[in-house]
């Protein structure tokens, strides 16, 4: 596509059907099965490029930029072109770069915690969620209930973790599906139950039909492929291609209550919230009632959005050779407890709003609902990124050389030039930003960004010392 033909058409579009969203797209390639070329671009409306960073190893989804414009990328230890678990994207570095492309922090989790793949999920105190894989062995897993199994079994799981220094961390949280099974085989088994009546909790024996599960699948059962934050409710919600299913859990105060079936804010500990897209999963269902197949990308409409609070996802295999990108009312009420009818499945029963439109990816993707009712989405098996509005008219269209698993758009006003050390953001540099410093030093409060001024990734007395000769002098 020539350039004056690409300028007259999105001239055309805007007189038609309206603006595009005004930010700024976030574009990462050479992720696995995307190419060589390796980085990560942030583009404006008319395609220029504002910064670009490069990356030494595959990114093995997307890399996230926070508002004070440090870039977070899950990627592979090495350059290598291998598969995790069931051929996905699998991780195990993770990396934060400035603006400038320096690396901040490089660390490498340990191969004895987990094994990383797919996303991750960014907290506003610089922590990272992170989807995770874990085996255990053939005798615990049929000492759970499973049947038909051949060999060890592999499920995943989510880890906190909290940067240290340049090089190190804390795994601070976490949360597996292996504390929140159960199965109707035996009464010998501690998780024995009837599952239609246990609908926060996952059968180990639900077959992984769709989505290229294929069975009861061994060496990647859930495959979570999406993990997104809501920090109003405290909640997160993942996305399991193989259940054809997704899962909202509490981020609960400690691992310990994560791995309980009680306790948080919702009295559930680490067990499901909600779920939708399969209800067939926990048997208050049949075939006909499923809906997601493959999904990725499932993420919550932000406060003040059209649509806010509701789910937005990528369905990859809506229907024969198309997929749609779908939007649900959840049943929740305004303290984010969900609601569920007796021997009925987590409703709705359909889908609130779709767009469809000749497109079709059966792999990654995504969605996200702007400010301005439009909807940003990714087809990465074709390599196109576009928004549309909600009549499903195209208003800004992008198709790179490279492929991108999922791209993101960010408000113009979304990046913030903060002083370094101005921890009440008064544009004043004082007595209160050293006590607020301290607080943080004493683990009062949150880690902030700004309060690192020697960009050491420790918040220490050095800073102390050097807030105070800003101050003096």
């Amino acid at each position: 596509m020539n350039i004056a033909f690409k300028i007259i058409t999105s001239i055309l579009i805007n007189l038609l059907f309206g603006d595009p969203f005004n930010g700024y797209t976030l574009i990462t390639t050479g992720s696995q099965g995307g190419g060589n070329i390796r980085k990560t671009i942030l583009l404006d409306n008319n395609e220029n490029i504002i910064n670009q960073w490069d990356h030494d190893s595959k990114v093995t989804s997307v890399a996230y930029l926070s508002s004070d414009s440090i870039l977070y990328v899950p990627c592979q230890i090495s350059s290598n072109d291998e598969g995790g678990p069931g051929g996905g994207p699998t991780g195990g570095r993770f990396i934060k770069k400035k603006w400038n492309n320096e690396i901040l922090w490089d660390y490498t989790i340990p191969d004895e915690i987990c094994e990383p793949h797919h996303d991750i999920a960014v907290l506003s105190n610089g922590n990272i969620l992170a989807i995770c894989s874990e085996t255990k062995s053939y005798q615990d897993a049929v000492e759970a209930g499973k049947q038909n199994l051949n060999g060890d079994f592999t499920l995943d799981m989510i880890v906190e973790i909290e940067p240290i220094g340049i090089n190190d961390a804390n795994i601070v949280w976490e949360w597996h599906f292996w504390d929140h099974l159960i199965q109707d085989i035996s009464l010998e088994y501690d998780n024995f139950g009837t599952i239609s009546d246990h609908p926060e909790r996952l059968d180990i024996n639900c077959t992984t039909n769709g989505g290229g599960g294929g069975g009861p699948g061994v060496g990647d059962w859930n495959h979570l492929n999406s993990i997104y934050y809501n920090d109003t409710y405290k909640q997160i919600v993942i996305s399991s291609r193989h259940m054809n299913e997704f899962y909202v859990i509490e981020h609960t105060e400690t691992s310990s209550e994560a791995a309980s079936h009680f306790g948080g804010i919702y009295g559930k500990g680490g067990d499901f919230l909600y779920r939708w897209g399969n209800p067939a999963n926990y048997n208050r269902g049949n075939n006909n009632d499923q809906i997601l197949n493959a999904q990725h990308s499932v993420n919550w409409i932000p406060e003040g959005y059209p649509g806010a609070g509701n789910f937005i996802l990528f369905n990859n295999n809506h229907s024969l050779n198309s997929s749609a990108v779908l939007e649900i009312v959840p049943p929740v009420n305004e303290s984010g407890f969900y609601t569920i009818d007796y021997d009925n499945p987590f409703g709705p029963s359909n889908y609130h709003w779709i767009y469809e439109n000749d497109f079709y990816s059966n792999t990654q993707s995504g969605a996200y609902r702007m400010s301005n009712g439009n909807t940003f989405i990714t087809s990465a098996a074709d390599d196109q990124i576009f928004e549309v509005n909600l009549n499903g008219d195209i208003l800004w269209y992008y198709q790179g050389s490279e492929s991108t698993v999922r791209a993101l758009k960010y408000p113009i006003d979304y990046f913030y030039n903060p002083i370094a050390g101005d921890l009440n953001q008064d544009s004043v540099l004082n007595i209160l930003d050293v006590i607020l410093m301290t607080n943080i030093i004493l683990e009062l409060i949150d880690f902030n960004n700004q309060a690192d001024i020697n960009e050491d990734q420790i918040i220490d007395i050095l800073d102390i010392i050097l807030l105070i000769n800003i101050i003096l002098f």
